[in-house]
């Protein structure tokens, strides 16, 4: 099942366990459960505190099995084979029922033992879904320690009857005692601060109490942990506060444009980017949604960040970087295939789909130099645009034209998107004009209607544009003296990762040179 170099490299993670682990396996006579066999056949051997039986019980998934801490009721629930993306959950599984300690914060694994109540999770997963494995593990780790929870992991696509009675229709897909409780990425704060009611007041107890800061960075994406990287490399005070960290890079399948990183996924590029923040000074307090800026003209003397938990943070300069969101069409099928056909970057996602047939929705500048940029690499590309004609440049309108594998719809609203074995298949249109409905099969739609920056909150409180972005100067200052702004959150044009790291960078230096520069006046 495994190959030499793997089984090599497994066996020396196992010389890691401390306590002796049980492998508990239910087969039956499909050929998957002849594989699970070979992939525990090929684990038990790899340590002396690893052992393997069959279960005989008949009211256990098959195929599956359990990796249990003998002599305790301590583990965790495979059913199905974990491999592709799951792999790592695996080896991590064995590892933290084996008693290898985990490397999550020493508060994050207290505030885990002390939730109270019973907690029977499933989480359906695909093996190729990049972000289930870290749903995964984090239910897989609360397991481990807290014997109130209990987690098992079901590949979907061998169990395809669940499924379709429980009516998953995206992965990861989570139930608790029974009931649907979340779908999408989730991390492991995410899941214990929706199991432990009180956290938010805890927290916002504990934000309060926090010195000032002399650079705060609101949001942590590409920008903002450029941001933190720089300032706290000066010495000087740094913050990040995070609704989420990596923002909407966590959600990206395949980036190839980041100049030196040939090819990365989004999780990846979001863990390296934080473990690069984590070798620097920086404070970092995730699930953090701002909620008010108070700018220091009006507090007489710091600048405040006011969160939706109710804390208040304060800092001597702050750099807003709290990104964009891609604007969805709002129609049947779009959140499902997210991912799955469902792309909204053509730079980062269009090579992922050579050869192959793509729908663009909009015909603005930025619709259109996609459909562009796609031609060159796609098989067939259909723009459809909602209004009677489109409303990019001319220029790009006759670049567009000139194109051999590009068909122009106008008059159409998409009204739904289709797909096949968890993939895109296709999109639905109806033509304003005579009201008919038209279907174009395809493998991929790129939503281009817009970005919408994450600046609501900011709304009276600083100069936004029409479009609700920051405005910056070229040293990345906003209206507010020391206050700085970077990222797909500002007028800079050209949302791109590589960019928002440079303009994180740059207004990290220009609030540095805010406070030296204030620092000799006082």
């Amino acid at each position: 099942m495994l190959d030499a170099n793997i089984k090599q490299q497994l066996q020396a993670y196992m010389e890691k366990l401390q306590q002796p682990i049980e492998l508990v396996a239910a087969y039956d006579d499909s050929k998957k459960s002849q594989e699970l066999k070979e992939l525990l056949e090929d684990i038990e051997p790899m340590s002396s505190k690893i052992s393997l039986r069959t279960e005989e019980s008949p009211d256990v998934r098959r195929p599956s099995f359990a990796i249990n801490r003998v002599g305790t009721d301590i583990g965790v629930r495979f059913a199905g084979i974990p491999m592709g993306h799951e792999f790592t959950s695996l080896v991590l599984a064995l590892l933290q029922v084996g008693g290898h300690p985990s490397k999550e914060s020493r508060e994050l694994i207290e505030q885990i033992k002390d939730l109270e109540g019973s907690f029977e999770f499933e989480t359906y997963f695909s093996l190729s879904c990049q972000n289930c494995p870290d749903v995964v593990q984090a239910l897989n780790l609360m397991a481990v320690l807290n014997p109130n929870i209990k987690h098992t992991s079901i590949d979907g696509a061998l169990f395809q009857d669940e499924v379709e009675q429980r009516e998953v229709m995206a992965v990861p897909s989570v139930f608790m005692n029974g009931e649907s409780w979340g779908q999408g990425r989730m991390t492991l704060e995410e899941i214990v601060a929706r199991l432990d009611t009180s956290s938010a007041e805890k927290e916002a107890e504990k934000l309060n109490q926090k010195d000032s800061f002399e650079v705060l960075v609101i949001g942590g994406g590409p920008a903002g942990s450029a941001a933190a990287i720089y300032a706290a490399r000066k010495g000087i005070s740094t913050a990040i506060a995070a609704e989420r960290f990596g923002g909407q890079v966590a959600d990206t399948m395949g980036i190839e444009n980041l100049i030196s990183v040939p090819y990365t996924e989004g999780p990846k590029l979001v863990s390296a980017m934080e473990q690069h923040v984590k070798e620097y000074d920086v404070d970092i307090m995730n699930m953090q949604r701002a909620e008010k800026l108070i700018p220091a003209a009006k507090t007489g003397g710091l600048h405040e960040v006011r969160l939706a938990n109710g804390a208040t943070l304060k800092s001597r300069t702050v750099v807003l970087s709290t990104g964009a969101r891609w604007r969805q069409l709002g129609v049947p099928g779009e959140e499902e295939y997210r991912n799955k056909g469902v792309a909204y970057c053509p730079h980062c996602d269009g090579p992922l789909f050579k050869g192959k047939r793509v729908a663009v929705i909009g015909g603005g500048n930025s619709g259109v130099e996609a459909a562009i940029d796609l031609a060159g690499i796609v098989g067939h590309v259909t723009l459809i645009e909602f209004g009677a004609e489109m409303r990019a440049d001319d220029v790009l309108q006759k670049k567009l034209r000139s194109l051999a594998n590009v068909k122009i719809v106008t008059s159409a609203q998409t009204t739904e998107i289709v797909g096949e074995n968890g993939k895109v298949s296709g999109l639905n249109y109806t033509d304003r004009n005579t009201g008919e409905e038209h279907h174009v099969e395809l493998e991929g739609v790129f939503v281009q209607i817009g970005l919408v920056p994450n600046t609501e909150w900011l709304k009276g409180d600083i100069e936004l544009s029409q479009h609700g972005e920051v405005i910056v100067n070229d040293r990345n200052e906003t209206s507010i003296p020391g206050v700085f702004a970077a990222g797909d959150a500002t007028t800079v044009p050209y949302k791109q990762i590589v960019i928002s790291m440079g303009e994180g960078s740059k207004a990290a230096l220009s609030a540095f040179d805010f406070l030296i520069r204030n620092s000799v006046e006082d």
